[in-house]
């Protein structure tokens, strides 16, 4: 059960567009869905608007056991391949640095 009155959900969904990554096409979900997948070719997005569970002392009463779980689980994901596609990004730096 969500809580009203939470301060970091909005009151009425609304409708966000990601582009895919895989095909290019545009994915249309709800600001309350944590993930989409793609209508043309299958590949699920994930919401990462939906960070206040990270933070929020309520988000577990909030939005109940299981989808806390879930979305901490996205959480971590997006959490590592940041950090992936960060340490990449400084590899690439350093090897081109070397190169000149």
């Amino acid at each position: 059960m969500i809580m009203s009155g939470c301060q970091g959900k909005p009151t009425t969904p609304e409708i966000i567009e990601k582009v895919c990554p895989n095909c290019g096409s545009l994915i249309e979900m709800f600001t309350i869905d944590t993930e989409m997948a793609c209508e043309r070719c299958g590949f699920v997005a994930y919401n990462d608007t939906l960070s206040c569970v990270q933070w929020c002392k309520y988000a577990r009463r909030c939005v109940g056991d299981a989808m806390y779980g879930h979305m901490m689980e996205l959480a971590e994901r997006q959490k590592a391949r940041r950090e992936e596609e960060k340490r990449r990004k400084k590899e690439e730096s350093t090897h081109a640095a070397e190169n000149h």
